[in-house]
């Protein structure tokens, strides 16, 4: 699972007020290249929330990532390549997903997060 999704994803259990964003069990983690698209990058930067990316990939082991981030620094390549890698190159392959109100666990296995809800959780 990319930090792309994660950001993306929140808990949705009936009740949850702060379901976002989920907090990242780390039991292993990949890195797999892809191509560097700065458009891409510059367009779905104000989609996402940054400290939860920054957290996120702090917890995956990579800190070079600013703790604050504005659109100015689209103008870096610096930036870009750390946000690229970050974002796209980072892969949660096992591990869990935790809601951070209810302490749910969401297991992930082999990159895909299992957000299935149990029937007394809809």
């Amino acid at each position: 699972m990319r930090l792309l999704t994660h950001n993306m994803l929140s808990c949705n259990i009936k009740g949850v007020v702060n379901g976002f964003p989920l907090q990242l069990e780390v039991e292993r983690c990949t890195v797999k290249e892809v191509a560097f698209n700065p458009d891409f990058l510059r367009n779905i930067f104000p989609k996402i929330e940054w400290k939860a990316l920054h957290d996120a990939a702090s917890q995956m082991g990579v800190t070079e990532l600013p703790e604050r981030a504005d659109p100015s620094m689209l103008d870096s390549d610096d930036f870009l390549r750390k946000f690229h890698h970050a974002l796209l190159e980072l892969h949660l392959e096992e591990g869990a997903l935790l809601c951070p109100e209810t302490g749910r666990r969401f297991p992930v296995t082999k990159g895909i997060p299992n957000m299935l809800l149990h029937e007394d959780e809809v």
